[in-house]
């Protein structure tokens, strides 16, 4: 659920060099969820989802350059990156595979969990 999470979505697309980034650029009205503003941080996206730059945000200083950078960048499995547009599409929910790309210990949280 945390992966599903917007502003980790940002994050992993490249949009943001942070979480952190990420988090305030959503919260400034800079990204669409199916042509909607969302400026919830903790919004979930589900299969199907289209998570775009807004038009408005598109000429800001933050976007210029980005859409040159995302070229060179790999996005999850689970998110289909289209540079150009500066927008992506969610595929599917990120499952086992997908989380052993970034170095995830479930078992390591699970023991921090049940002291």
């Amino acid at each position: 659920l945390l992966e599903c999470r917007l502003d980790n979505v940002i994050y992993r697309l490249g949009f943001a060099n942070s979480r952190n980034q990420a988090r305030q650029m959503v919260r400034h009205n800079h990204f669409l969820v199916n042509g909607k503003k969302v400026n919830i941080p903790s919004y979930t996206v589900r299969t199907g989802d289209i998570v775009a730059v807004a038009a408005s945000s598109k000429r800001s200083k933050a976007f210029n350059n980005l859409g040159e950078s995302l070229k060179k960048a790999a996005a999850p499995g689970w998110l289909n990156l289209n540079a150009g547009e500066l927008s992506a599409k969610v595929l599917h929910n990120p499952g086992g595979e997908d989380m052993k790309a970034i170095n995830f210990n479930p078992q390591v949280i699970v023991e921090f969990y049940s002291r």
